[in-house]
């Protein structure tokens, strides 16, 4: 099923999502693959429609930062790296703090966050509460900003939501604070001087 960004399609994207399916949408870099990050039979299939490696965590999505405190733990530079780069393309690896979600997601202790800047991502958010939010390739192939790539690249999910021509074109930049220290785990649309403040 194919919808637009409007109110209309956002509110279908949702629902199917709520019901166990699988989206690709647009974000404010790539194309995005998501579902309920509590449904672990819908995150196992996410697996398998990347080819994703099950041991690497899958990244979640939220609408807020006050969203995320719910669910991880955050300490000074965490909090810091948040009020500067969220809503952004900044992904961080927090300590979980969700026992549900930890299983749901066959998470360790970390779990990686991101508060989108992107209209209609903000309102499946606001909807759904939070989506895993991996890009929408094949595992080891390039993430797609345009939206006629999708039906090439991705097999069986339920819903695209078709936000036209993405402009971002670079995955997020990850980061971890250890001991308060900020650790770049992977270089993204953000650059290392950028994220650090250099």
């Amino acid at each position: 099923m194919r919808v637009t960004c409007s109110r209309h399609g956002i509110q279908q994207a949702s629902e199917i999502i709520m019901r166990g399916g699988i989206a690709v949408f647009p974000t404010d870099t790539v194309y995005g693959i998501g579902c309920n990050p509590r449904n672990r039979e819908s995150v196992q299939r996410i697996y398998k429609i990347k080819s994703r490696d099950p041991s690497k965590p899958l990244p979640v999505l939220v609408h807020s930062r006050e969203t995320a405190e719910k669910i991880a733990i955050f300490d000074d530079a965490s909090s810091r790296m948040a009020a500067r780069f969220w809503p952004g393309p900044l992904t961080m690896l927090l300590k979980v703090a969700d026992g549900n979600l930890k299983t749901a997601l066959n998470l360790d202790d970390k779990i990686a966050l991101r508060v989108p800047n992107h209209r209609c991502t903000q309102e499946l958010l606001r909807i759904c509460g939070m989506l895993v939010g991996t890009s929408a390739n094949v595992s080891g192939h390039v993430p797609f900003t345009n939206p006629e790539r999708c039906p090439k690249e991705i097999r069986n999910c339920d819903v695209f939501v078709d936000g036209g021509v993405v402009q971002g074109g670079v995955e997020s930049t990850i980061v971890e604070s250890e001991d308060g220290e900020i650790r770049i785990i992977r270089e993204g649309f953000l650059d290392r001087e950028t994220v650090l403040g250099l």
